[in-house]
C-alpha cells in the first residue's frame, strides 16, 4: 500500500505538492503498511530496496554477455547495495499516522462528536482538526514537502502544507515537531461535502514521492452548526444542544383539546446509526458534490425515509393490520429502525406513520449535523387538489357526501423543521424549514416535502419553493362547506376560518414541556394580516376561493369537552352549545353523526347518528348534553382511538346553515416505570413496569418494548394475553454503563389498544448516591 515514484530532481522544481497540481501516477510498489501501525523496521526497508535492485541485476545479467558480466558481478552487487542503502536513507517514508480520534481527545471534543459510538475520526466542516505523522527520518522543511489527500467517490481534495493557515482554504500547517514526528493542524472548508473520506498522506523528498493510504482510518465529515460560515449555523448554544446533541425528544399527538406526548429516542449517536445515515444518502442517487448543501440533503432525506418510490427506510401503513412488521405505535425510537435498514442492505422496515417518519428524519438530520426538531400540527388539513381550502361537500339533506369529500383533516400530523439559510430564495426566508417525510403527495415526481420556509407559509408566499402551497393549506386553509343543488352544482353555505392548524407544538429547549409555535406559521386568527396571507395564497390555488357570510348570522354552535376528555373504556361525554344572539326566537333541527376515523382524517365507520330538535329563546344560550356509551363504540375502534362528531342544521326562520366538526380521542393509560433501587454504573438495577388494562376485553398478543438507559438495542418482552381490566407488572433488570441523567422508555404493542407508553428520568450515579426519579 505504500507507493514510491523515483525522481532525480527536487519536487519543488517539478511542481511539488499543491492544490492545483497535487498528484502524479505512482509507479512502483515499495512496502505494505497501515495507518496507526508501525511500518517495517529500517533493516527490512533496506532489504526491500536491495531486493528491488537485485531483480534488475538478474534481468541485466541475462541480457548481456554472461561471461563478462559474471566477472564483475560481485563489484556490481556492492555498488547496488551501497546505492540502495543511500537511497533508502534519503526517502521520506511515513511510518504511522495518528488521527487523534479517541472520543475524549481534543478533536472529538472540540468538534462536539464525542458522543458518537463510532471509533472513527468524526469532524465538523469549517473547523480545524489535528493529527500526528511519524516518518522514517526527521522532516526537513527545506527539502521535504508534504500533502494530504481526502477522497470519496466523485471528490478529490488536496491539502497542501503551508506556513500560515488562511480561512476558506484547504490547508495544513506543522505546529510541532519531535524528532521524526510532526503534529499537523488541518483546515477544512465550511462548504465541504459531508460524508466519509479516505485519507492518504503524500510525502516528497529529493529522491521521490511516497503515498501512504491511511485505510481503514477514514474521516467522517458533518455539517457544523457551531461554524458561522456554515449554512446550518445556529447562534444559540442551548438550541444547538437541543436540536443537534440531544438524543431524546418529545413528540405530540392526539387532538387540539387533548394533546398527548410521548418520548422518542432519536439515537443519533448509537452504534451503526452514522453509518446507516451515510448509507441512506448513497441510495439517493445525488452526486456527492451536492452533499455540501443542506437544502439538497434535507430534501433528499425527506424522500428516502419513506419507501414509496425509492425503497427508503420506512414502509407506511394506515390500515388495521400490521402483520409482518411492527405497529407504528410500538416504536419508541429510531435506532433499531435505522440499524435494521442498514444491516439488511436497504430492505424497508415495517411499519411507520407520521410520527415515526418524523422521528427517523430528525435522527438522520441531527446525526448529519443539521439542527432539527419534531413539530405537531393539530387539525392538520390534507389538501388534495391544491385549492388551498379544505372542502366538505353536503347533499340536499346536509349529510356528508363521502365520495365528493377528498380533502381531509388529520387529528394531528407530525413533521420536522430544520434550520438553515436559503440563498436560493429571497432574503428573509432562512431559518426554520418544514421537512416532511410522510408520503402524502408527489413533489417533482417523488413523495417528499420541503424544505419549506416557515416564514413564507406565514405570509402566504406559496410561490416559493419547495411545496409551500401544501404546507400552507395544512396550517391555514379555510374549511368550506358546500351544499349540492338540485342541478348537481354546489354552493358555498358555510366557512370556518379558524379551525385548521391549531396548537402547532414542539418540545421546548432544555425541558420536556410543550412549546406552542403557531405564531411562527400564521398571524393571529382573524387578524387583518392573517386574512391578507390567506387571500395572497388563494390567488395561486386551483379554484377561486369565496368568503361568503350568512345574511343573518345570529346563531352560533360549538362542541365543548370538559377537562382532559374521555378515557378509553368509559362513556364519552360532550356538550353541544348553541347561542342565539338575536332578539327573536330561533328553531333548528340538528343532525349529528359520530364516526370512528384514523388520525389522518380518513373515516371508517358511523357509530351513531340521530337528530335533535332545538328551540332557542331570544338571547338564550343552550347546552345539550351528548353521550356516546362505551358499548356503542367498543367494537369500532381503530388505531389512535379517534372519533369525529359532525353536527349540521338549518335555522328555520333565517335559513342560516349551522355546521361544525369536533374531533376527540379516547385517552389511553400510561406505562408506569419505577426503579426499585439506586442506579449505579456497573450494578444491576431492577425496574418495575406496570400497566392496567382499561377495557372490558381481553388484549391479545401483547408485546412490551423497552429502550434507553444506554442500551444499544430494543428489549422485547412477549407477554401474551392480558385479561379484561387486569393489571400487569413486569420486573426488568438493567446494568447502567454510563453515569448521568438518562431516560428509560417503554411502549406496548397491541392491536386493540394503541399509544400506550411511558418513560422515567433516571440519574445514574458513579459513586452509588441515591437515584433521582423525576
Amino acid at each position: 500500500r505504500l507507493l514510491v515514484e523515483m525522481s532525480s530532481s527536487n519536487p519543488s522544481t517539478t511542481g511539488g505538492p499543491s492544490a492545483s497540481n497535487p498528484t502524479a501516477v505512482p509507479l512502483t510498489p515499495y512496502a505494505s503498511t497501515t495507518a496507526g501501525t508501525s511500518a517495517a523496521s529500517g533493516e527490512e526497508e533496506k532489504k526491500n530496496v536491495f531486493f528491488f535492485f537485485f531483480i534488475i541485476i538478474i534481468i541485466f545479467k541475462r541480457c548481456i554477455n554472461k561471461t563478462s558480466l559474471c566477472k564483475r558481478m560481485k563489484l556490481y552487487k556492492l555498488h547496488f547495495i551501497w546505492f540502495s542503502l543511500s537511497f533508502s536513507d534519503k526517502l521520506l517514508m511515513v511510518r504511522s499516522v495518528d488521527l487523534l480520534k479517541s472520543k475524549d481527545g481534543q478533536n472529538r471534543l472540540e468538534h462536539h462528536t464525542d458522543a458518537y459510538f463510532s471509533d472513527k475520526l468524526i469532524v465538523r466542516r469549517g473547523q480545524t482538526f489535528q493529527m500526528w505523522v511519524e516518518f522514517s527520518r526527521p522532516f526537513n522543511p527545506k527539502s521535504d514537502k508534504l500533502q494530504l489527500q481526502l477522497n470519496n467517490p466523485g471528490i478529490r481534495i488536496s491539502v497542501p502544507l503551508v506556513d500560515v493557515l488562511e480561512d476558506g482554504r484547504w490547508e495544513m500547517k506543522i505546529v510541532e515537531q519531535k524528532d521524526k514526528r510532526v503534529r499537523l493542524v488541518v483546515n477544512t472548508l465550511p462548504t465541504a461535502s459531508i460524508g466519509r473520506y479516505r485519507v492518504t498522506v503524500e510525502s516528497f523528498s529529493p529522491r521521490g514521492r511516497l503515498l501512504f493510504p491511511c485505510t481503514p482510518n477514514d474521516i467522517y465529515m458533518l455539517f457544523n452548526p457551531w461554524c458561522e460560515d456554515d449554512p446550518v449555523f445556529l447562534d444559540n448554544e442551548e438550541e444547538r444542544k437541543e436540536y443537534v446533541l440531544n438524543s431524546m425528544g418529545r413528540i405530540y399527538y392526539g387532538t387540539e383539546q387533548q394533546i398527548g406526548a410521548r418520548t422518542w429516542n432519536f439515537a443519533q449517536f448509537e452504534q451503526d446509526v452514522l453509518e446507516a445515515c451515510l448509507f441512506l444518502l448513497e441510495r439517493g442517487q445525488v452526486a456527492m458534490t451536492e452533499w455540501r448543501d443542506p437544502v439538497i440533503v434535507s430534501r433528499m432525506v425527506s424522500a428516502l425515509v419513506n419507501t414509496n418510490d425509492d425503497r427508503g427506510v420506512l414502509m407506511g401503513n394506515w390500515s388495521d393490520s400490521f402483520e409482518g412488521g411492527t405497529s407504528p405505535t410500538a416504536w419508541s425510537g429510531s435506532g433499531d429502525i435505522l440499524r435494521q435498514y442498514y444491516k439488511s442492505s436497504g430492505k424497508p422496515v415495517k411499519f411507520g406513520q407520521c410520527w415515526v417518519f418524523a422521528g427517523v428524519t430528525a435522527s438522520v438530520l441531527r446525526c448529519l449535523g443539521i439542527p432539527t426538531r419534531c413539530v405537531t400540527n393539530f387539525s392538520s388539513a390534507h389538501d388534495t387538489d391544491l385549492s388551498l381550502s379544505t372542502d366538505i361537500y353536503l347533499d340536499e339533506k346536509l349529510e356528508l357526501i363521502k365520495d365528493e369529500t377528498s380533502d381531509s383533516v388529520w387529528n394531528f400530523h407530525v413533521w420536522n423543521e430544520s434550520w438553515m439559510t436559503r440563498p436560493d430564495l429571497p432574503a428573509g426566508n432562512g431559518g426554520w424549514q418544514v421537512v416532511d417525510a410522510t408520503p402524502q403527495e408527489l413533489s417533482q415526481g417523488s413523495y417528499r416535502c420541503g424544505p419549506t420556509p416557515v416564514s413564507a407559509v406565514r405570509n402566504g408566499q406559496v410561490d416559493l419553493k419547495f411545496d409551500t402551497p401544501f404546507v400552507f393549506a395544512e396550517v391555514n386553509s379555510d374549511r368550506i362547506y358546500w351544499q349540492k343543488k338540485p342541478d348537481g352544482s354546489f354552493s358555498q353555505v358555510h366557512v370556518e376560518k379558524n379551525s385548521i392548524g391549531q396548537h402547532i407544538s414542539t418540545k421546548a429547549v432544555g425541558s420536556d414541556t410543550r412549546m406552542d409555535i403557531t405564531h411562527l406559521y400564521k398571524y393571529p386568527e382573524g387578524s387583518e394580516e392573517e386574512r391578507i396571507a390567506v387571500e395572497t395564497a388563494s390567488r395561486f390555488g386551483s379554484k377561486p376561493t369565496l368568503y361568503l357570510l350568512p345574511t343573518d348570522n345570529d346563531v352560533s354552535i360549538e362542541i365543548v369537552m370538559d377537562g382532559a376528555g374521555p378515557r378509553i373504556g368509559e362513556d364519552a361525554k360532550l356538550s353541544i352549545v348553541l347561542k342565539n344572539t338575536s332578539s327573536k326566537q330561533r328553531t333548528a333541527s340538528l343532525l349529528y353523526e359520530v364516526m370512528v376515523m384514523y388520525y389522518t382524517g380518513v373515516l371508517k365507520d358511523t357509530v351513531k347518528k340521530d337528530r335533535i330538535p332545538v328551540d332557542l329563546k331570544p338571547q338564550e344560550t343552550k347546552t345539550i348534553p351528548w353521550t356516546l356509551q362505551y358499548k356503542e363504540y367498543m367494537n369500532h375502534l381503530v388505531d389512535q382511538g379517534a372519533l369525529m362528531l359532525t353536527v349540521t342544521g338549518r335555522v328555520s326562520q333565517t335559513k342560516q346553515i349551522l355546521a361544525t366538526q369536533f374531533t376527540f380521542r379516547l385517552r389511553t393509560p400510561n406505562l408506569i416505570i419505577k426503579p426499585l433501587e439506586d442506579a449505579v454504573v456497573g450494578k444491576e438495577l431492577t425496574v418495575q413496569i406496570t400497566f392496567q388494562n382499561p377495557l372490558s376485553q381481553v388484549l391479545k398478543n401483547v408485546l412490551f418494548l423497552i429502550e434507553g438507559l444506554g442500551m444499544q438495542s430494543i428489549r422485547k418482552i412477549e407477554h401474551g394475553d392480558v385479561e379484561k381490566l387486569a393489571k400487569v407488572t413486569l420486573m426488568e433488570k438493567f446494568v447502567p454503563t454510563v453515569s448521568g441523567s438518562q431516560k428509560l422508555l417503554a411502549s406496548m404493542d397491541c392491536r386493540l389498544l394503541t399509544q400506550v407508553h411511558g418513560f422515567a428520568d433516571i440519574v445514574v450515579k458513579p459513586d452509588g448516591l441515591n437515584v433521582q426519579v423525576i
